[in-house]
C-alpha cells in the first residue's frame, strides 16, 4: 500500500465505522438522547468554525449565528423547493435513499457556499477593525441578516419555515463533525498554517516577515462562516422547522463562550466544551427554574478560576499521551 493511500484507506474505515454506529443509534437509542447527540455534533461544528476566526487567528467576531442562519434556511429553501423535481429524476435511477443523500448534500453546499460569500463579504470591509469595532460590526450583520429572514415570505417569515424534510442524523452531523476538524486541524497546524497563529499574535510583524495578514483574515472568516452555514443546514435538516429566535443574538454568546471555555486556539478544548454546554442545560432541567442560574454561575466559576479556558491553546492527543506514559515507564 502506498503511503498516499493509507489516509483514504483510514478515511473509508472511520466512515464505515461512523455508519455502523449510526445503524445502532437509529434503532436502539432513545429519541431525546439521540436528538442531544445530533446537537452536540452541530455544536462542536459550530465552535470549532469559530475557533478558527477568534482563537487561531486572533479576531473577535459575534455574528456567527447570522453566518448559521444563512446556511439554514439556504439549504431548507433547497430542499423545500427543489426537492421534488430532484428526487422525480434521481429515485427511478439510483432509489429514494440516494436521492435523499444527493439532495441533503446539494441542500448543504448551497447553504454554506451562501454563507461563505456572506463572510467574505462581510469579512472584506470589516477586517479594516479591530477588537471591539470588529465585534460591533459582526454583531450588526447578525442581527441584519435575523431581521431580513423575518420579512421574507418564502422562507416563512415570522411564520417559522416548515415542512423541511428529515434527512440529517447522527451519521452527517457527524461525517461533517470529523471534515471540519480536519479541515481547520490541517489549516493551522500545517507549515503554512502558522501564518494564522503569527497573524493572531501581531499581525504587524506578520506583515513585516512578509505574510499577507489581511489573506488570512479573510480566508479564516471564509472558512469558518462556510462550516457555520454547514452546520445550519444540518440543523434545518434535523429539527425540520426554523425559526428566526434561535439565530438570535444570544446564540452568538452561547457559541462564542463555547470556544473561550473550551480555549482559544484549543480544538479539542472546542469540541469538550460544546459537549459540556450541549448536555449541562440539559442535566439542570429538573431544577427547573434554578437551571439556567446554576448554569450562568457554573460558567462564571469556570472563567474566574480557568481564563485562558480548560484546555488553554493546547490540545488532547492520545498518541502523545500513550508516548509520555511509555516514556516514563521505560525510565522507571
Amino acid at each position: 500500500m502506498t503511503p498516499l493511500a493509507r489516509p483514504w484507506m483510514r478515511g473509508a474505515g472511520a466512515v464505515a465505522a461512523l455508519g455502523a454506529l449510526a445503524w445502532l443509534l437509529d434503532r436502539h437509542l432513545n429519541a431525546y438522547y439521540y436528538q442531544v447527540l445530533v446537537l452536540i455534533g452541530i455544536n462542536v461544528i459550530l465552535a470549532v468554525s469559530l475557533n478558527l476566526i477568534n482563537g487561531f487567528t486572533g479576531l473577535f467576531s459575534i455574528g456567527h449565528a447570522g453566518f448559521m442562519a444563512i446556511g439554514a434556511y439556504a439549504a431548507a429553501a433547497v430542499s423545500v423547493y427543489g426537492g421534488a423535481a430532484l428526487h422525480g429524476t434521481l429515485d427511478p435511477i439510483l432509489g429514494a435513499a440516494v436521492g435523499d443523500a444527493v439532495l441533503l448534500l446539494a441542500a448543504l453546499a448551497a447553504g454554506a457556499v451562501l454563507a461563505a460569500g456572506a463572510g467574505l463579504v462581510v469579512g472584506i470591509p470589516a477586517l479594516r477593525l479591530k477588537s471591539d469595532y470588529l465585534a460591533i460590526a459582526t454583531l450588526g450583520f447578525g442581527e441584519i441578516i435575523r431581521v431580513i429572514i423575518l420579512n421574507l415570505d418564502v422562507v416563512g417569515g415570522a411564520r417559522g419555515f416548515g415542512d423541511i424534510p428529515a434527512l440529517a442524523g447522527f451519521f452527517w452531523v457527524y461525517l461533517f463533525v470529523g471534515i471540519t476538524l480536519v479541515t481547520v486541524h490541517r489549516m493551522v497546524r500545517s507549515a503554512r498554517g502558522l501564518a494564522f497563529l503569527a497573524v493572531r499574535e501581531d499581525d504587524l510583524a506578520a506583515e513585516v516577515m512578509g505574510i499577507d495578514a489581511t489573506r488570512y483574515k479573510v480566508t479564516a472568516f471564509l472558512v469558518g462562516s462556510f462550516f457555520a452555514g454547514i452546520a445550519g443546514g444540518l440543523f434545518a435538516h434535523f429539527l425540520t422547522y426554523l425559526h428566526t429566535n434561535s439565530f438570535t443574538f444570544l446564540r452568538s454568546i452561547e457559541i462564542i463562550v463555547m470556544v473561550v471555555l473550551g480555549g482559544m486556539g484549543s480544538l479539542t478544548g472546542s469540541v469538550a466544551s460544546a459537549a459540556l454546554l450541549t448536555v449541562l442545560p440539559e442535566l439542570l432541567r429538573p431544577l427547573k427554574d434554578y437551571r439556567m442560574v446554576i448554569y450562568s454561575a457554573l460558567l462564571i466559576v469556570l472563567m474566574l478560576t480557568r481564563p485562558q479556558g480548560v484546555l488553554g491553546d493546547r490540545e488532547l492527543e492520545v498518541r502523545s499521551w500513550l508516548a509520555r506514559r511509555r516514556r516514563r515507564e521505560e525510565a522507571a
